[in-house]
């Protein structure tokens, strides 16, 4: 596989209704466009090659047999192609009919697979015509002069990855055949329906897919009867939709009259990824339902001379889209602000300290904090907003920490620092030179000013570092590293700054709107060196260590699917094509990766904060790393890039 992933296409031929030939001509145009894509699995609907309302015409030998001549067709036209082409047809094995879907390629028959559930409620009939899968009384059929096994009780499987197949009312039902699939190994999941329209019908069946592949935590391809099925009492408007792990990737435009083709890739590593994290997985395994009770049949996944992702690469995984994004923030901050007022509860304190810089993360800290002493009925004069002047701090910055505390209601205090940092460095004989220590004396002079003014008033210091300075160990140790409740550890950088707006746009009081507002276009720096000639901002964090998004987007896939660095870097080339030229990708990805392996001391010995999201560095939770490990692997394949 190129990188994990898998190209597969969900079609929807034109069909017309017991006309094999014309349906059989449709069906190999489209894997004619699906080998000229590179396509390397592709799925048709239930019955294609008759159509699925033929009623009572099922019964005639005629179309059977013209049925049986398709495929037989089909085999040799493709007889020279590697693509896996899955098409719906009714097959007679014995004298049962079934409603099957035959997976071939090269021209052989991979596998029959059965419909299992038929029904026969309402507007279907299907028990008038077919047997269940649970009804085959042979394990092998005979067709198109070949013998292949036939049943619901098979997952085609090679050395990288396993498909399975369902057909339409199968996914309907309480426990669908693809949960046991997937139990017994089954990655990707083919869904051949015909499913006619009804008023609300799609967003249930869209439900289901969602939900199917999230239980599965497998890919899931549903493609099901467009154009030309018969309206006589039915309408079927086409629905090809590709599902990953609970996340639809993959759509077409339904009702449309002209045959459609979906493709698009899964990411199978990822999938993988999961399931094995995933412990309670493989504990809902029937003992009935073993590996042993599902036969194997091998198949060879196609190999293509150049690979080209098909599917786009959001290149911010932290930041939701459309609609969801003011969902998402609304969720955050109440899971940040419920998250200090248990802890306040539990302490039974009533006053907390917060260091302003004027910046984004102190900023979202502090309006965490003023927020939840609304809710828990607590007055804003109980928060200390600290601003702590230094070396580096800029009027900018200055001007909007004071306003923002004094807007807010919050009790204001200003300690300078830079005469107890002067100071502090003459007694440890430090000759003034803007190196490290001149950088980190300030920072934990801060924290120390912050934990004794909390001594002093019984209260707790917040912390105001993000989960993207975790990562890069971006943080003085003891110093802005520490506190006593840390409300933003959970944030990755590229979240805060929507986080504060949106804050700033749905909860926030008119006069404080406008220095939000300035707050969010400051630049991001610690300001521990000093401004420049015209008196702005001369240390940006981005240009040390390299641009957020990069990091945040690098972060996302290491910690939440355990990705290479080869595979990191070629999601990021899709996901920041013509922002960020390859070399810049793969410099900071190396700075990623070296600082992220060297600053897990930090992190082991950070303070307590809620968890928000999927990605999380807290030691007692979601990531539990040596401080010694070795970044050797990782960077010598990100040297190789």
């Amino acid at each position: 596989m190129n990188h994990g992933f898998v190209k597969i296409a969900a079609a929807i031929p034109s069909v017309k209704v017991a006309d094999c030939q014309s349906n059989t001509e449709s069906i190999l145009g489209q894997i004619r466009q699906c080998i000229e894509q590179e396509v390397q699995i592709v799925c048709f609907p239930e019955l294609a090659i008759t159509a699925y309302t033929c009623a009572d015409l099922f019964h005639n030998h005629l179309l059977l047999d013209e049925a049986e001549k398709s495929l037989t067709y089909l085999l040799e036209q493709t007889k020279r192609q590697s693509i896996v082409c899955i098409v719906g047809m009714p097959v007679k094995s014995r004298n049962q009919l079934f409603n099957a879907a035959v997976a071939f390629q090269r021209g052989k028959i991979l596998a029959v697979v059965p419909k299992t559930y038929l029904a026969a409620y309402n507007e279907f009939y299907e028990t008038r015509w077919f047997s269940s899968a649970q009804d085959v009384v042979a394990k092998e059929v005979s067709l198109c002069g070949q013998m292949a096994p036939i049943g619901s009780d098979i997952i085609m499987r090679n050395q990288k990855f396993s498909f399975s197949i369902e057909i339409c009312e199968d996914f309907w039902t309480p426990v669908p055949p693809s949960s046991f699939q997937a139990l017994a190994g089954s990655q990707l999941i083919f869904n051949l329906s015909a499913s006619n329209e009804l008023i609300g019908k799609n967003n249930y069946r869209k439900q289901l897919i969602t939900q199917q592949s999230a239980r599965c935590i497998a890919g899931y391809v549903y493609v099901s009867s467009g154009f030309g099925e018969s309206s006589t009492d039915l309408l079927f408007s086409g629905n090809g939709i590709i599902a990953e792990n609970g996340l639809i990737i993959a759509e077409n435009e339904r009702f449309s009259l002209d045959e459609q083709l979906v493709v698009t890739d899964i990411d199978i590593e990822r999938m993988s990824g999961d399931r094995q994290k995933n412990t309670c997985f493989m504990q809902g395994l029937s003992p009935l339902k073993t590996d042993s009770n599902f036969r194997i049949v091998p198949f060879e996944l196609p190999v293509y001379q150049r690979f080209v992702l098909s599917r786009d690469v959001f290149p911010f995984p932290f930041i939701p889209t459309g609609l969801e994004l003011n969902d998402r923030c609304h969720e955050i901050f109440n899971i940040q602000m419920n998250a200090l007022a248990v802890r306040l509860h539990h302490t039974g304190i009533k006053t907390v300290v917060v260091g302003i810089s004027g910046g984004l993360d102190s900023t979202l800290a502090l309006l965490v904090c003023v927020k939840t002493f609304d809710k828990m009925g607590l007055p804003r004069k109980n928060i200390q907003g600290i601003t702590m002047p230094g070396f580096g701090t800029t009027d900018r910055t200055y001007n909007n920490a004071r306003q923002l505390i004094e807007k807010l209601g919050v009790t204001f205090r200003e300690i300078d620092i830079k005469d107890a940092c002067i100071q502090h460095l003459k007694d440890i004989e430090h000759e003034g030179e803007l190196d490290i220590t001149y950088e980190n004396t300030q920072a934990r002079e801060r924290t120390q000013i912050l934990m004794d003014i909390a001594n002093q008033m019984g209260g707790l210091v917040i912390g105001t570092g993000d989960l993207s300075e975790l990562a890069l160990g971006w943080a003085t140790y003891n110093g802005d590293h520490m506190s006593m409740y840390a409300v933003n550890n959970s944030i990755p950088k590229t979240l805060v700054r929507y986080l504060v707006k949106w804050v700033t746009e749905n909860k926030m009081e008119e006069a404080a709107k406008h220095i939000l507002l300035d707050v969010i276009d400051t630049p991001v720096s610690p300001e521990l060196l000093p401004a420049d000639e015209n008196g702005d901002i001369a240390q940006k964090t981005e240009d040390v260590v390299g641009p957020y998004e990069l990091h945040d987007f690098y972060l996302y896939y290491m910690l939440r699917y355990g990705f290479r660095p080869s595979k990191i870097y070629f999601l990021a080339q899709k996901a920041f094509k013509g922002k960020y030229d390859n070399d810049t990708i793969k410099k900071w990805l190396k700075v990623f990766l070296r600082r992220f392996f060297s600053q897990q001391f930090k992190r082991s010995s950070m303070p307590d904060g809620p968890k928000v999201g999927s990605v999380n560095l807290s030691p007692r939770g979601d990531w539990r790393m040596p401080s010694d490990a070795s970044s050797r692997m990782w960077l010598d394949e990100a040297e190789k890039l």
